[in-house]
């Protein structure tokens, strides 16, 4: 309607021949109409498009030897080169042999045969239905996108906005995370501590396994749940406002350089969720040799999975700065993504042509908080659920192999750490990290324990720096002074989370040089910005801000996780697994020694 559209919707639905409802589904306009119509007693009243005759022979032919339901929808697939619909081998064959078939009877190729024909029909369909005016208004969404897409604006608007995403996800979620991080090593390792105190197992090696393994493995994973559902909240409402698509439009000369087109972005931007799933939006592009360079680059591009350590050390080492490490990590990974593509775009793609970019941008809109929120549950959940299982088996193996003695003539489950088996194999790992500023058998060990999930990294952290020092505790406070702890923290926390939210405008014009606005500080000292966590005050023992950095750099840019590899493997086979396998421990590796040997230089050591 803004945009001066009409649809006669009675003359639609007369020439479609089923009812034809106006909706709008974010509003639930309409909605009560189309129930109304699904409840009607419908005659399917076929396909209106017409194919040319040697496209409707090649369909016959193909659907004849397909014994599955729908074989005349499926025969079109195949014949369009569908690749997700599953179809016997004989029925692929004929597809391709028909497919060639129609090239020489047609002159064009089967795919844009049928699309065409779609589109006629859709044309015919709507001539004398919908109405345009001559001259189409300027709507709210064209103003907007003078600014917002602008050739020189467009990208230094899209980096404030991921700077005010990294802005929520570091800081405004940090009160929770302290909360949550206060829950699993208090009240919940209290109350496992005492149930095992009444069976009488307080002091075995069971105890060990369940708190030092079990509880501070998963607990320090699990801690950082409010960090994800903040870029996940953050993500969403760009998404839903219509930005998103903007990004990709404003992307698209970037892209190119690489020679890639804006549409390769989107799946870049779903890698900041999780690789895997990026993985497979590269099937929405059209060209191979697109799908393969996106493919190779996404691992890149930094998953939620990899934030919790930039948090962790963030909030260690840098405070409400913490924001800035983690905005940089992202930027990092996007420009070794770009590096990347352009090396390989004169290298491995060198005769590669550029692909258009075409992509129809919807109309601005206010996010609908209900979608918002459902969305960030259903890939928080997903992350949960996905990562449960590999942080518990890994929890209880790095547990197991730090119980196992190999030097000191220690017992199982009674062995310092640094004596255990965990710590020897660690430390053949170590040296070659030591060019990075971190070659303790520690970071050593998180990382290699890191190849199998990036939640691992945290999770082997928690056990190895914490695991010994939990257990000490004689006296246990009572379940109702557990329960008040809980109750306290999580006001405090609420609070704690408005005022990081308000001090995104201060903290992001103060950016300017020459500007200082005043921040909040709802409770005083009781939102005291310096506290720490028992990982983040054993870290700040053992690493540098540099060295922090460094292990940071080379958590973003290593090996992927293994589902992801099993996805570059099945998208794009073994080979291609192992050179990404291979190139990316090479470019973290020299990533993090730069930054380690480039800070001491400039002496920031």
């Amino acid at each position: 309607t803004r945009r001066g559209i009409t649809v006669d919707t009675a003359a639609l639905s007369q020439r479609l021949r089923i009812p034809v409802v106006e909706m709008v589904g974010s509003r639930g306009i309409g909605l009560d109409e189309l129930k109304a119509a699904i409840g009607q007693e419908l005659v399917a009243p076929g396909s209106p498009v017409t194919y040319p005759p040697a496209v409707e022979a090649a369909i016959e032919a193909v659907a004849a030897h397909i014994p599955e339901e729908n074989p005349r929808w499926r025969a079109i697939k195949l014949l369009e080169g569908d690749t997700g619909v599953t179809a016997a081998q004989p029925a692929i064959d004929a597809a391709g042999d028909y497919a060639a078939q129609v090239m020489v009877e047609a002159g064009d190729e089967a795919d844009v045969i049928i699309a065409d024909s779609r589109y006629q029909t859709i044309a015919t369909l709507l001539d004398g239905v919908l109405t345009r005016p001559d001259v189409a208004p300027q709507t709210f969404s064209d103003k907007v996108d003078r600014i917002l897409t602008h050739r020189l604006w467009g990208v230094p608007i899209f980096m404030l906005m991921m700077w005010v995403v990294f802005q929520i996800t570091a800081n405004v979620s940090a009160p929770f995370l302290d909360f949550v991080d206060g829950v699993f090593s208090g009240p919940i390792t209290h109350w496992a501590q005492g149930l095992l105190n009444v069976v009488g197992l307080g002091e075995s090696w069971l105890a060990a396994l369940l708190i030092d393994g079990l509880i501070a493995g998963v607990g320090g994973v699990l801690v950082f749940v409010p960090v994800l559902m903040s870029l996940y909240i953050a993500l969403g409402l760009l998404e839903d406002s219509g930005y998103m698509a903007r990004a990709a439009f404003v992307m698209d000369r970037v892209m190119r350089t690489m020679g890639l087109q804006g549409k390769s972005f989107l799946p870049m931007m779903v890698g900041f969720g999780c690789s895997v799933p990026a993985v497979y939006a590269t099937r929405t592009l059209a060209n191979e040799d697109d799908r393969r360079l996106t493919g190779f680059l996404v691992p890149f591009m930094s998953c939620g999975a990899r934030l919790p350590v930039y948090v962790l050390f963030g909030a260690a080492f840098f405070g409400t700065m913490s924001g800035s490490l983690v905005f940089g990590m992202y930027v990092l990974g996007i420009g070794v993504a770009l590096i990347t593509g352009l090396a390989m775009k004169h290298t491995v793609f060198k005769n590669k042509p550029p692909q258009p970019f075409v992509m129809e941008l919807p109309p601005y809109r206010l996010p609908d908080m209900r979608t918002v929120l459902r969305q960030t549950w259903d890939r928080t959940k997903g992350f949960i659920e996905g990562a449960g299982t590999t942080i518990v088996i890994a929890s209880m193996a790095v547990w197991l192999l730090t119980a196992i003695p190999v030097r000191g003539g220690a017992q199982f489950n009674d062995v310092p750490t640094e004596d255990s088996l965990f710590a020897s194999v660690s430390r053949v790992a170590a040296p070659v990290f030591s060019p990075a500023g971190f070659g303790d058998w520690e970071a050593a060990g998180s990382l290699v324990s890191g190849l199998v999930a990036k939640e691992v990294v945290i999770s082997t952290m928690s056990q190895i720096y914490l695991g010994a020092d939990e257990g000490g505790e004689t006296v246990l406070p009572t379940v109702v002074e557990d329960l008040q702890t809980i109750a306290v923290g999580f006001g405090e926390a609420t609070v704690l989370t408005v005022q990081e939210l308000v001090n995104i405008v201060p903290r992001t014009v103060n950016i300017i040089p020459g500007v200082t606005l005043a921040e909040a500080n709802f409770l005083g000292a009781a939102g005291d910005e310096d506290a720490t966590t028992g990982l983040q005050s054993a870290l700040m023992a053992s690493f540098t801000p540099l060295t922090a950095v460094a292990f940071c750099a080379f958590v973003l840019l290593y090996v992927p996780c293994m589902s992801t590899l099993a996805a570059l493997r099945h998208e794009f086979g073994t080979r291609w697994m192992l050179i990404q396998t291979g190139y990316s421990l090479l470019i973290a590796w020299a990533a993090a020694v730069v930054v380690y040997q480039g800070g001491l230089l400039l002496g920031l050591g």
